[in-house]
Parts: structure tokens; C-alpha cells; sequence
């Protein structure tokens, strides 16, 4: 009899993710159509929206940098497969990349929309996606990589990009 209670070769190709990404999404789409509904407050202060606008055209754009060199330049799907632990590129300087682009992308649709209380949702999407790393990815890792991925936790942020720690 063959047992099928055999360690992964691989760490699940989309992980967590799409928990992530579609709880963020529906949270953002939500906050929107609540505020154009009236449901919502909408506060918007007409000397801040060029300031918004523009901060929100950069959080957009590096959001979709983050997810092209994350998931397309680093080829991270063929790396999970070949069970090998990504430390180089875009994950020297954030280690969940790709969870961060959708953020990014999202906080930043947030800033050009211009509602300043919609603007607590990026807060929750950082706290949202901290307590969901740490219970399943980062668990998953550290069983996988051992000492290897907590040394790469201590010199790279979860899911603010910033220069690596020394």
C-alpha cells in the first residue's frame, strides 16, 4: 500500500493569495461604491487632490513594477516548484512582493478617488495581510527553509519595500 502522506516536494504555487487579494479587492470596490452611493461619507479637500492624484499614479505604478518583476522577472512560479527560496531581485527589498503590488494598486486607485476616509482601508490591507503571513506563508517557509528564511525575515520587511536591513 503506497502512502499519500508524503511531504510536499513545493510550497503551494498561489499560497495565500487569493484570500488576499480578493478580500482587498471586495474591500476596495466596496468602499467606493459605498461612498458614490452617498452610504459612505466622501471627504475630499479640493487642495490635496493634485497631491492625491499624483500619489496615487506612483503607488499604481510601483504596485504593477513590484508584481511584473516579482511573478515575471523573478519567474517565481518555476522557483516554488523547484522548492528554491527567492531572496534576490525585488525580494531583497520586500518579502511578499506580489501581495504588496495588490495593495499598492489598490491604495493607490484609493488616492486618486480621493475620499480621505476610504484612506484608512490601505492600514487594514497591511494589517490584513501581516496576520495572514504570519499564520500560513511565513509558517510554511520556515518549515521548508529553516534558519535560511529567519535570517532573510530579519534583514527584509514583509510587505513594505525598504533598503535590506544589515
Amino acid at each position: 500500500m503506497v502512502s499519500n502522506s508524503r511531504k510536499k516536494d513545493h510550497l503551494p504555487i498561489f499560497g495565500a493569495g487569493p484570500a488576499y487579494v480578493i478580500t482587498i479587492v471586495a474591500l476596495t470596490i466596496a468602499g467606493i461604491v459605498l461612498s458614490q452611493l452617498g452610504i459612505l461619507p466622501y471627504l475630499r479637500i479640493r487642495s490635496t487632490i493634485i497631491v492625491l492624484h499624483s500619489l496615487g499614479t506612483i503607488c499604481f505604478i510601483v504596485g504593477i513594477w513590484l508584481w511584473v518583476s516579482a511573478a515575471i522577472k523573478e519567474k517565481l512560479q518555476d522557483k516554488i516548484v523547484a522548492n528554491k527560496l527567492v531572496t534576490t531581485g525585488v525580494y531583497s527589498v520586500v518579502r511578499h512582493p506580489i501581495y504588496s503590488a495588490f495593495a499598492f494598486v489598490l491604495t493607490g486607485i484609493l488616492l486618486i478617488y480621493s475620499n480621505l476616509y476610504l484612506l484608512l482601508l490601505p492600514f487594514i490591507y497591511w494589517a490584513f495581510l501581516t496576520v495572514l503571513m504570519k499564520a500560513t506563508e511565513e509558517k510554511w517557509l520556515v518549515d521548508q527553509f529553516g534558519k535560511e528564511y529567519e535570517d532573510y525575515c530579519r534583514q527584509v520587511n514583509r510587505c513594505i519595500p525598504w533598503f535590506p536591513k544589515r
